[in-house]
């Protein structure tokens, strides 16, 4: 039975705050109307631009999810999670380095404070924005099966188009110093470890956090980290309707000639069906639907990792979903955090590089 060995990840007793939600992503991008043509084509809607920025929605409630900034080079910058009081915004404005809280000029408004993760990521913590309208998006389509049959004298046609995304479910970041930047999460926002998978000696090599809600369901996974030798994004994940908008989107993207990534298939961890697709910068975002729901009851599962362990069915995950770039920026990078990160080391990089790389 694999085991883990290291402190972290772990549930802190008591948390700073509890964060309530995945809020947006924020990215850096040279070119906002190729940013904007891919997303479109994916799914997102444009919701404003504003400042040099592009904003994007799904169907559901939030304002937006999903923020390209205008700049000279493309990056993940961070991400907003939702906090549930100003008192939260309140006790995380006391933290070292964050910022004091800071009205909001974006779409729905609202407060926030702005940190830094122990790995450089940005996370606003985000207060009070206000719901927009929701959009109409089809109903999941009505399935045979072979011992129940609600669809007599009728056909499935879903339409041949960019599917509905509906919200921003997660984003999974790759990260050197795994065991602070793991602490700082559960210290300071209440993340739960889901289920962790495990190097062979024991230490974590990708860990799903999901929520503490309490008894309210929570996603598997809203933040998932993998260890790295730098810090990276790896992609992020938006919930359509069906297995037949996963399905219609790969058709609608291949057809526009976006570069496919991975999928389709199920993960075993989050039990997701996924497909996922590079945007012009490389960088990947995933369809799915009918993920697990867990209740803060629910303990943390340890498996080994593997290549296999990340699909039920479909395509074994291919070597360039997780292969690096290595730039000389890159190879520069991995020699300082090799001397300097407490979590990585040599034997470290030769078995993450055997698994993916």
């Amino acid at each position: 039975m694999s085991q883990l060995r290291t402190s972290q990840p772990a549930r802190h007793p008591d948390p700073t705050v509890k964060a309530a939600g995945l809020a947006y992503l924020i990215f850096d991008r040279p070119d906002l109307a190729r940013a904007e043509q891919f997303l479109t084509d994916f799914g997102l809607r444009v919701a404003a631009r504003q400042d040099g920025a592009l904003f994007l929605r799904g169907t559901g409630p939030a304002p937006y999810c999903y923020v390209a900034r205008k700049a000279a080079r493309p990056r993940f910058v961070g991400f907003g999670l939702e906090v549930a009081t100003r008192d939260d915004l309140r006790k995380l404005a006391a933290l070292p380095g964050a910022s004091g809280i800071e009205a909001m000029t974006w779409p729905g408004g609202g407060e926030r404070v702005r940190l830094v993760d122990p790995s450089g990521f940005e996370v606003e913590a985000v207060f009070g924005r206000a719901a927009a309208e929701g959009l109409a998006h089809r109903a999941p389509l009505p399935l045979n099966n072979a011992d129940r049959h609600p669809r007599i004298n009728d056909t499935q046609r879903p339409p041949v188009a960019p599917p509905e995304v509906i919200r921003l479910g997660h984003v999974v970041i790759e990260v050197a110093d795994y065991q602070a930047t793991a602490a700082w999460y559960t210290r300071h926002f209440g993340l739960i470890p889901s289920d962790v998978q495990v190097l062979p000696d024991g230490s974590p090599a990708v860990t799903f956090f999901r929520l503490d809600l309490g008894n309210t369901p929570a996603d598997h996974h809203t933040l998932a980290m993998a260890q790295g030798f730098a810090p990276l994004y790896s992609h992020s994940a938006f919930e359509v309707v069906d297995a037949d908008a996963v399905g219609m989107g790969q058709r609608v993207l291949r057809e526009k000639g976006w570069c496919h990534a991975w999928g389709i298939g199920r993960h075993i961890l989050g039990s997701q069906i996924f497909d996922y697709w590079q945007d012009p910068f490389g960088d990947k975002h995933e369809h799915y639907c009918d993920g697990d729901l867990f209740t803060s009851s629910r303990p943390t599962g340890i498996h080994a990792v593997s290549r296999e362990a990340m699909a039920q069915w479909g395509q074994v995950m291919p070597r360039s979903f997780t292969k690096p770039k290595l730039t000389p920026a890159m190879i520069l990078t991995i020699i300082r955090n090799l001397r300097r990160s407490p979590d990585i080391s040599l034997s470290k990089l030769i078995t993450l590089a055997k698994l993916f790389g």
